[in-house]
């Protein structure tokens, strides 16, 4: 592991290098900043190195990008792409993402935004139940969306004009854009041709061997990722006979020492802790309402569950609410468009129902955790609206079930909860482990003064903006 020997001077330059490419997987020349692409080409074969020992990933460094491929081992719905506003990609933006990346990569050096749109259009007709009108304001703001998230990433420069122009009225505006072919072909480079696959696990990690024992290698590299890639890693994500790699010091200690990050450990799991604030693509506690709200309703959660005079009700982890994914993921793939002399077939298909693979392993009785239901939480966020909603945004304040829907949203892509479905919404939520480290929050409302509300221009040496 070249992170040991690195001189102690070098060593934080490196780990921050690491931290970046493990948190974007592409960098470019101008993405997330400029500053990125020489830190990760200054320590190129180092970081190659080490990620394939330490994590089985594959880095591919050129003079114009850094592209990181991951093995995945876990769906993770939690990290959806997001346009330059930050709100979420729908079905659409995925799909013009796609077909734009498919236009792109027939283009020329350059391109306009109509000319691109186009393209985009003749594809869409070839696919059932999807079309880009550019007479539609929702499909040409769809569109944009897409091109801005290639634009971010530096695989579009725009050379001359305005896509919010196109996007108000595409007979009078119109963009240009310079083509970067190699982010472009960096962008999208599946392990597997995508026709070739029944179900997208076969986009995953490798599968253990058939015994059931996996090589402890193997083992050490699916925890090393379970602990950059999730926010917390609990000993319950790994089949029994891994959750001992979990708690050997040695695996965890690795990966503090290539991330410059620090570790929790519990008995239920570990934490990676990254001040840095260049790791995690989500920072808790932080700032804005959902934040600060939902750290409000883990001090409520806290308080409630460590009450050993009224225990609540506990219930064990739902099944995997990845295969739920996987399932609806699978359902969705159009078989028309299947390879199907090369498709994988389902597992299932090839066994004989003969086969004697011996007597299953004894599994371990589940752990069970805190239940509350759903109308609790809702009432409690109700409660913290009227205590503190005058420092929220006005959105929320207004928006009371609609906040609460995001603040659970939010911490459970931290894995502090795990919502429970019931027949018609929410039945509740089960108090993950985690959750406890942010018990004991002390909240503090600071409010302006009557005097502070109206100031001068010559006091602020500004003009006056709103409170």
């Amino acid at each position: 592991m070249h992170a040991r020997r690195i001189d102690s001077l070098a060593l934080d330059n490196y780990q921050r290098a690491a931290r970046v490419i493990l948190a974007n997987h592409l960098v470019t020349r101008t993405y997330p900043d400029r500053i990125a692409l020489p830190l990760i080409r200054r320590w190129a074969t180092e970081l190659r190195e080490d990620l394939a020992e330490l994590f089985g990933y594959r880095l591919e460094v050129t003079e114009t990008t850094a592209r990181l491929f991951p093995i995945i081992d876990r769906l993770d719905a939690g990290k959806p792409a997001r346009t330059v506003n930050d709100r979420l990609f729908d079905r659409r933006r995925y799909a013009y993402l796609a077909l734009a990346l498919a236009a792109l990569g027939r283009a020329g050096d350059q391109v306009t935004l109509s000319e691109l749109a186009d393209q985009v259009a003749a594809y869409t007709g070839r696919i059932d139940g999807l079309d880009l009108a550019p007479d539609r304001a929702a499909d040409r703001d769809a569109f944009v969306d897409a091109v801005g998230w290639l634009a971010t990433r530096g695989a579009l420069t725009l050379a001359d004009g305005d896509a919010g122009g196109w996007a108000s009225d595409p007979s009078v505006g119109e963009a240009l854009y310079d083509i970067d072919r190699p982010v472009v072909f960096a962008i999208f480079r599946p392990p597997r041709a995508l026709q070739h696959l029944h179900s997208v696990t076969g986009l995953l990690g490798e599968e253990a061997n058939p015994t059931g024992q996996p090589a402890s290698s193997d083992a050490a590299r699916r925890v090393r990722r379970g602990l950059v890639e999730r926010p917390v890693v609990y000993a319950e994500d790994f089949p029994p006979g891994e959750r001992a790699v979990l708690l050997q010091e040695r695996i965890v200690s690795e990966v503090e020492l290539f991330t410059g990050l620090r570790a929790e450990r519990r008995a239920e799991g570990v934490a990676l802790i990254d001040v840095s604030g260049r790791l995690s693509d989500v920072r808790f506690p932080g700032t804005g309402t959902l934040a600060q709200v939902a750290l409000l309703l883990v001090g409520e959660i806290a308080d409630l569950v460590l009450d050993i005079d009224n225990p609540v009700p506990r219930r064990p982890a739902l099944d995997d609410a990845m295969a739920n994914l996987v399932g609806r993921l699978d359902d969705a793939i159009p078989e028309s468009t299947m390879f199907a002399p090369l498709a994988d077939l389902p597992f299932a298909d090839g066994l004989d129902d003969d086969e004697d693979f011996g007597a299953p392993e004894e599994t371990p009785e589940p752990a069970t955790y805190p239940f509350l239901d759903y109308a609790w939480v809702g009432a409690t966020v109700r409660d913290l609206t009227d205590r503190y909603g005058v420092t929220f945004a006005a959105q929320w304040q207004a928006d009371v079930p609609g906040l609460t829907t995001e603040v659970v949203a939010l911490l459970e892509r931290l894995r502090l909860i795990q919502p429970v479905p019931g027949e018609s919404g929410p039945e509740g939520v089960l108090i993950l482990p985690a959750l406890a480290r942010y018990r004991g929050a002390v909240v503090t409302v600071r409010t302006k003064r009557a005097e502070e509300l109206f100031v001068t221009a010559a006091e602020t040496g500004a003009g006056m903006e709103g409170v």
